[in-house]
């Protein structure tokens, strides 16, 4: 008995081993997942109609700083299809999967549900919905009233799900999807009474996500939001981590569970709101990438939220690039990407989980 107990002992530390890394390794992953991210985000920007050079690329972007010497050996041209359409368009996709990324793993811990992503709480459904009225009645602010779906809806859903003056995840979960049905409904009343099959189409395409109107002013207004959000999460991964023993434990040991749980729900949908209302809505992201994570190197918000993050950037701009390039001149939703890569890499991500435990 006690040589089983021995033997269980060592293989359950075997796996903690190899499943999550040491805290002197963790800096280190950072910084090679940083690496990588600047390294996609570089080739991204040479695939396109006018293929660019890696190392054309490398001199105009060195020869945009102070004091650089660089003889042009480029076109104005390939100066505008750089700085002002692909490396704006890069930019917002890596913000956008760090969000979708940073908030699903906010949710998934918070939730205590491996299944939680952004948009299960009804962002989606309200962005979808401000963003249908904006398009259906020619209202033309989109993003503003995508936003302002999206953050509507989170209230509204937190205030349904209090009860007793506490909130908890099952009946944040509960209101999330039944409120979200029926914004999606509403959303769907409006596209069937719509005459106009263009603006029908405008709202089908948000809905699926593009990243093909980017700019830097688009990054520029989606940024404060995502620091102040990401900002309050980053500040609360040990108390996430202390969440996970359940809302009586983390009392016990401090934590003004309510209060926490309100803030991270804010937060974690604000990043969301800001992310949807500039590029609709892109599913999957926010899913697999904190999971995929979570199964690699464990369950410390710590580690898990940045790591989260450069992976969802990184990932995010793979798949636009696939949307942009796959069928060019047209372009695909990055939506359907981002399921069709998403779905057999989460599904061979749980597979492999399982043969390490067996």
């Amino acid at each position: 008995m006690i040589k089983t107990q021995s033997v269980g002992t060592r293989t359950h530390a075997s796996q903690q081993k190899l499943t999550y890394p040491l805290r002197a390794h963790r800096g280190a992953l950072l910084l090679g997942a940083s690496g990588v991210l600047v390294v996609i985000g570089a080739v991204a920007a040479t695939f396109g109609s006018v293929a660019i050079p890696l190392d054309t690329l490398a001199q105009m972007v060195i020869a945009q700083l102070p004091g650089a010497h660089i003889v042009a050996t480029w076109t104005p041209t390939w100066e505008t299809i750089l700085f002002d359409i692909r490396l704006p368009r890069i930019v917002l996709a890596a913000l956008v999967g760090g969000a979708l990324a940073t908030s699903g793993a906010t949710y998934q811990g918070l939730l205590r549900n491996p299944l939680a992503d952004p948009y299960l709480i009804g962002v989606s459904s309200g962005a979808g919905l401000g963003a249908t009225i904006a398009i259906v009645f020619g209202v033309g602010a989109i993003p503003l009233l995508a936003f302002v779906g999206a953050m509507g809806a989170t209230a509204l859903i937190y205030a349904l799900a209090r009860a007793g003056g506490r909130t908890t995840p099952t009946t944040l979960i509960l209101a999330g999807v039944a409120l979200g049905a029926f914004l999606s409904a509403i959303t769907s009343f409006l596209m069937f009474k719509n005459d106009s099959a263009f603006r029908t189409h405008q709202v089908i395409a948000w809905m699926m996500g593009s990243f093909a109107l980017s700019s830097w002013q688009s990054v520029a207004t989606m940024l404060p939001y995502l620091v102040v959000g990401w900002l309050i999460v980053y500040v609360n991964a040990r108390v996430l981590n202390v969440l996970q023993l359940g809302d009586t434990q983390a009392q016990q040991l401090g934590v003004p569970v309510e209060r926490v749980t309100m803030m991270l729900v804010a937060a974690a949908s604000l990043i969301t709101a800001a992310a949807v209302a500039v590029s609709g809505v892109i599913g999957f992201v926010g899913l697999i990438v904190p999971h995929a994570v979570r199964l690699v190197w464990g369950p410390d918000h710590r580690f898990l939220l940045p790591m989260s993050a450069l992976l969802g950037a990184t990932f995010l701009i793979i798949a636009d690039t696939f949307a942009r390039t796959l069928l060019a001149p047209s372009e695909l939703p990055v939506g359907i990407i981002t399921a069709f890569c998403g779905a057999p890499f989460f599904l061979y991500l749980l597979r492999q989980r399982k043969e390490s435990l067996v």
